[in-house]
């Protein structure tokens, strides 16, 4: 029988650890599964492009792995059972339970609202294409001087408050942080970046931590409060408790502890890749949840499990980075170059420059997730142990 790999979640990890699999494993001795509760192909790195009113390319899956020997099944996962290799799941024509050799968990995160009273009821986010396509909606409903709050000064809130802000100068946004916004980058770009806002007519709160969101107005910890017709959410990302709920080895936030290959530590046979998986990158840091890494974790993961399938060496680095990319609307951006443990440099690219660079780079993730198999020339490998990875 052929060895069965399920592949769960379809976003950069995801897709792109079933097409580099594909690549690397011999058809004839394989077969993948890939299970997402979505259609598509979802650009995460664009949602807040998509909540502004933009357009995004549409990606259909099944067109991305056709020939590929890649089979797309659009579901929700239910439940886990790592001790019997199960997964159930929830589609269109009911529940179904699929059985496997060698599980990848590539389920990804979701907006996390650290129990803060409010933010499930009023607040909207950009972690999905649903959430993203909600508060597209909810901004044309809004008047000239509406107000709209960013609930955090991350990657993502900054790019949120400055795409909204470019394609809606009439509302009056603001960001509120619970420390510094962009405050982990150099002190050249965190001036260009309070440039860059200011420019935007972004209000900036920062040292603001919110305790509760309202209707059309948010709390914070010092008892102020602030106007919101519309807050958006941005805070930080949590895991699907899935994982958490099986007798996988976590992380306290519930990530999937894994080695450097990306192998669970506690199942052998299951593997996370993307910002389910918690590993510890170059200097012994655990990996931040991101695009950045969630590809090369993916490409590790995936050549490490068809190595071992082959009989070949098992290939095993430290994941380190390099930029870190934020869009500041469509006609700016910011290019932070980074040490390998993430560490700000002094070296910055801006204005023109770094939405080129920006561009290029989301743009070269989005193709190589959508022609998974158009990597550097490499043969395909028969499988020479194919009841288990642990054998």
């Amino acid at each position: 029988m052929n060895h069965r790999i399920v592949v769960l979640g379809a976003g950069y990890a995801g897709a792109t650890a079933a097409g580099r699999l594909a690549k690397r494993l011999h058809r004839a001795d394989v077969e993948i599964t890939l299970v997402n509760g979505d259609a598509d192909f979802v650009e995460r790195v664009r949602l807040h492009q998509l909540a502004s009113g933009q357009e995004l390319k549409h990606r259909p899956l099944s067109g991305m792995f056709a020939g590929t020997g890649v089979r797309v099944q659009v579901a929700l996962v239910d439940a886990i059972d790592v001790e019997a290799k199960t997964v159930a799941v929830i589609g269109e024509d009911g529940s179904e339970t699929l059985a496997y050799d060698t599980l990848v968990y590539a389920l990804g995160s979701t907006v996390a609202d650290y129990g803060v009273p409010g933010v499930t009821e009023y607040a909207h986010n950009v972690a999905s294409k649903r959430a993203a396509l909600a508060l597209r909606a909810r901004l044309s409903e809004l008047t000239s001087g509406a107000t709209v709050l960013i609930a955090g000064g991350g990657l993502t809130g900054i790019e949120a408050a400055s795409e909204i802000a470019e394609a809606r100068p009439d509302l009056d946004i603001a960001i509120a942080a619970r420390g510094g916004v962009g405050d982990w980058l150099s002190e050249q770009a965190r001036r260009y970046l309070r440039t860059a806002l200011d420019r935007l007519g972004v209000t900036v709160h920062e040292h603001t931590d919110i305790a509760r969101v309202g209707a059309n107005s948010v709390e914070t910890a010092a008892g102020e409060v602030i106007p919101a017709q519309v807050t958006v959410w941005t805070a930080g990302f949590a895991v699907h408790p899935i994982a958490a709920a099986s007798t996988l080895e976590v992380s306290d936030s519930g990530r999937i502890v894994v080695d450097g290959t990306m192998r669970s530590v506690s199942h052998p046979d299951v593997y996370a890749f993307g910002d389910a998986a918690h590993v510890a990158g170059v200097g012994g840091k655990t990996l931040r949840m991101g695009c950045a890494t969630a590809t090369p974790m993916a490409w590790q993961g995936s050549d490490a499990l068809a190595a071992r399938l082959t009989g070949r060496e098992v290939p095993e680095a430290p994941i380190g980075y390099n930029t870190q990319c934020i869009s500041l609307g469509r006609r700016d951006a910011l290019v932070q170059k980074v040490t390998d443990e993430d560490q700000p440099t002094d070296k910055i690219f801006t204005g023109r420059t770094g939405v080129r660079i920006k561009q290029l780079i989301c743009a070269a993730a989005a193709w190589s997730v959508a022609h998974p198999t158009m990597m550097l020339p490499s043969r395909r490998r028969r499988i020479v142990v194919t009841t288990s990875v642990t054998a």
